[in-house]
Parts: structure tokens; sequence; C-alpha cells
């Protein structure tokens, strides 16, 4: 991988790259880094085959700077035969400024019987889907898309597929959980954002898998946002090249200076 990674590590301690900012401000952290750094942690120290990380709730109260060393702690707080509870704190700096909850499942069988789902969704493949030409549609080298429907901002329905370019933490190929975790706060902009641009900014991620993907393209469906006194919500559906995975969920903060150009991230 030629790309920079956006962690390098040092035994438990890790520090940001420069690619690793975000778009509030070119000294901070990017979420959605802050979020695939505690799925890392946590998956790396309690996670196993056997089990599907079937929920990761992830805080995020404080913004760290990209320029403060950062370690991970993580708690086992059930470990149980079928379900495992695992908590997880963000420290930058020798600060708290985020924590996250996951919980694992163990894989068994599904009961007999029929239960109602929703269809899958109609979308073609990413490589049927011709690559974009403008680079700010990837936050200029964060990520890589393949815009299917809609765009940030738009209203109407949206949909897109989303992959990963580079490494979270240099030298560790990142994971299907990690992909996930690392691109699931694109549920907020792109679900949140309006015509005049995106005016919230996400407090939270939740994440629910019934399974985790087997392909790298993540595909993201704009299903739900609702706003009252600058409180939001917002929901996307996630897919990969095979069908339904689970679900983004966000709650987010009004912005006294909304991100203009929504259509152009």
């Amino acid at each position: 991988m030629t790309n920079m990674p956006f962690f390098t590590r040092d035994g438990e301690t890790f520090h940001p790259t420069e690619v690793a900012n975000g778009p509030w401000d070119p000294k901070s952290l990017y979420g959605r880094v802050i979020i695939g750094l505690l799925g890392f942690a946590i998956e790396e120290r309690h996670s196993g085959p056997e089990f599907v990380p079937a929920r990761l709730t992830v805080d995020m109260f404080r913004l760290p700077t990209i320029d403060k060393p950062i370690e991970v702690t993580t708690r086992l707080v059930r470990d149980g035969l079928r379900i495992r509870v695992v908590e997880a704190e963000f420290v930058s700096g020798g600060v708290s400024m985020a924590r996250a909850s996951c919980q694992l499942l163990r894989k068994t069988q599904n009961p007999d019987g029929n239960v109602w789902s929703p269809p899958n969704w109609d979308a073609p493949k990413p490589a049927d889907i011709p690559k974009p030409t403008d680079p700010r549609l990837g936050m200029n080298g964060k990520w890589t898309t393949r815009p299917i429907v809609g765009h940030m901002g738009s209203l109407g329905p949206r949909r897109l597929w989303m992959s990963e370019v580079r490494e979270l933490v240099a030298g560790v190929p990142m994971t299907p959980f990690v992909h996930v975790a690392t691109g699931a706060d694109f549920a907020s902009p792109f679900a949140n954002a309006g015509d005049k641009g995106l005016g919230y900014i996400n407090s939270d991620v939740t994440i629910y898998l019934h399974r985790l993907p087997v392909t790298k393209w993540i595909g993201f469906e704009v299903v739900n946002h609702h706003a009252t006194d600058g409180v939001a919500i917002g929901e996307c559906w996630l897919y990969d090249e095979q069908g339904p995975i689970g679900t983004a969920t966000v709650a987010a903060l009004a912005q006294r200076k909304p991100m203009a150009n929504p259509s152009k991230r």
C-alpha cells in the first residue's frame, strides 16, 4: 500500500499522521478514524472468528488534535458463553476524548421459520459505475466512492458505494469490521446534509451488524433524517456487494458555521 496510513503505532501508543485530520478543523482528528481506532482495539484484544461484533456505539465528546499521541484502553465487561461486552476509551494527550461500547455475539444457527425482511437494494455493482473525476467526492483521497443516486445534500434518495484506500494503522491490513467502523461516520454527513450545506456535526455513531462484509465496498443508503431544536438523528442502511449487512445511526448537533457545498464532499 502506497497511501499514507491514518496512524502509526509504537507499542500501545498510536500517532496520527497528517491525513487523519477532519473537515471541520484541519488540526483536529476526523471522527471516522476515532471510531475506526476504537473498533480496531476492541477487535484485536477481545474478538475472534466465532463472534460477530453486532453493535458498536461510540460517543465523541471532545475533539482530539492530530499532534497528540493516542492510547486506547479496553475493559471486558462480560465474557459469557453467547454474549461478550467490551468498553473502550480513546485518550489523546492524556485526556479522554471518546468512548465505545461493543457487544459481540457468538455465531450459531438461525431458528426454523421465515421472518420478513426488506428486499435487497437494486444498486449496480461498484465495478459497473464509472470512477468519479472530482477528487473531493472522496475528500481528496481519504476514501473512494461510486455514486449511485443523489449526492450529499440533495433532496431525495441518496445511495453510494464507499471503499477505504489506506490502512488505519500502518502495517496492519484493515479487517472487515475495522473497514465498516472507519467508514460508518459517513452516515452523518450523508443523511444530515441539506440544500444549504452540512449544518450538523455528529456526537456519536452506532453500528448494528448481523454479519461482516465480505467485499471491500460498503454501500450507504439514507433512510432517515429528522431534527428539532438543533438536535438531529440520521440513519443509513449498510450493504456489501452480496446484500444487507446492517445499519449506521448517528446523533448530531447544529453547527454555527455550516459546511458549504455538500454535493462536493
